[in-house]
């Protein structure tokens, strides 16, 4: 029954990927709490890497049938993407040593937060380049690499919580502010996989029994998640729904409240 949940949450996480640039983190995070419950309060910091393994798939495979013309706009983006990475790094590190209860409420403190700021502050749900302005979208600063990339891996949600706001407000519509999003996300994720895989005392049952991880990775959660998501992310590039920006804006909002409720009511 668990794989059967994670499959049809890699189909979620796939969707996410390719309409929102969400590699995985705010969709796989929750579930995988669910679906290793048996861990305790270990449960999170598993979820949080393994969320982050999915997410260098996903985001990776997004990003290789991503239009070179869309990509286009990270061009000079050398300092950003490895600001990115030693952020991402860091993160991973951060949550080794933390209590897996402060990772599971910063997460839904975070997301809250975020929620708040996309509905309340100006220049997400119409971000200032579109409507006729001819004024272009501006590039992120690479100085925002290393925090967004530290919070991101600590919080195993990926860059795009982050990043797409930063990039609506930039003048991008959401399409191409969603799709930019995942070689972000990719630069940040992959240290931090690395971390998590290399990590050496796995988390056991309350029995003492092994659950099978590769350092903090659940990678039979991992697969299914991924067997789920990579068709639909294939699928989706090559035929994109046509969502008109206005609306594609709510519904990221939307992601972002169900996502709240659902971690607040796995919390430990």
């Amino acid at each position: 029954m668990d794989l059967l949940v994670l499959l049809g949450v890699g189909l979620l996480t796939g969707t996410t990927t390719v309409l929102f640039g969400f590699g995985g983190g705010f969709v796989t995070v929750p579930v995988v709490v669910w679906a290793d419950s048996a861990l305790g309060g270990e449960a999170t910091r598993v979820a949080v890497a393994t969320s982050v393994v999915v997410m260098v798939v996903n985001a990776g495979f997004a990003t290789a049938v991503t239009p070179r013309r869309t990509l286009a706009a990270l061009r000079g983006g050398g300092p950003l993407l490895l600001l990115l990475a030693a952020g991402g790094a860091a993160g991973a590190f951060a949550t080794r040593l933390a209590p897996p209860a402060l990772t599971h409420w910063a997460f839904i403190a975070y997301t809250a937060v975020t929620l708040a700021d996309v509905l309340l502050r100006p220049g997400f749900l119409r971000p200032r380049g579109q409507a006729g302005s001819s004024v272009p979208p501006r590039p992120l600063p690479a100085l925002v690499g290393a925090p967004v990339g530290a919070l991101a891996a600590f919080l195993g949600v990926g860059g795009s919580v982050m990043t797409v706001p930063a990039m609506r407000r930039a003048g991008h519509p959401m399409r191409v502010a969603a799709a930019l999003a995942n070689p972000l996300t990719l630069a940040l994720s992959l240290p931090a996989a690395t971390v998590h895989l290399a990590t050496t005392a796995a988390p056991a049952v309350a029995d003492g029994t092994p659950l099978g991880l590769v350092g903090l990775v659940d990678l039979r959660a991992a697969t299914a998640l991924l067997l789920g998501a990579l068709p639909v992310i294939a699928l989706l590039r090559r035929h994109p729904p046509q969502i008109p920006d206005r609306v594609h804006a709510w519904a990221y909002a939307g992601l972002l409240g169900v996502v709240v409720a659902a971690m607040a009511l796995s919390g430990p």
